[in-house]
């Protein structure tokens, strides 16, 4: 038996993450000092498309990009220098996603009301993922 579900994970992270509407995020796109961050899978974005300018950060390896003690530390996404703006496809993972870094300790996370899907119904800008 689990002693938590994805309900109470969900929960949990939406009240302690800032989550952006879809019609913010829209006028903070390519904004200086605003990075938003693709966690979905490779595959996903090659049959979807993503954001335009949006960074690739796949969620299982999101931990170690954002870590200057990892390996794999991508400082474009772990300098703290940008609010980063996560999304997925329906803001399941993002939320997750963006708890965790929050505990991680970063406080420029922020994850998109209603994920990829959201932002594609309310006409935001899309452009296909590069093989």
């Amino acid at each position: 038996m689990l002693k938590k579900g994805y309900k109470q994970l969900l929960a949990e992270a939406n009240a302690v993450v800032k989550t952006v509407p879809v019609e913010e995020a829209k006028a903070l796109r390519g904004k200086d000092g605003v990075q938003f961050v693709d966690i979905r899978d490779p595959r996903e974005l090659e049959r979807d498309g993503m954001i335009e300018g949006a960074l690739s950060a796949p969620r299982g390896m999101l931990e170690f990009w954002v870590d200057p003690e990892s390996p794999y530390y991508k400082p474009a996404l772990g300098d703290g220098q940008k609010t980063l703006i996560l999304y997925c496809a329906s803001a399941w993972r993002s939320a997750l996603a963006a708890k965790t870094l929050t505990d991680m300790g970063m406080t420029n996370v922020s994850h998109l009301e209603g994920g990829f899907t959201a932002w594609k119904n309310a006409g935001g800008d899309v452009v296909k993922k590069e093989k």
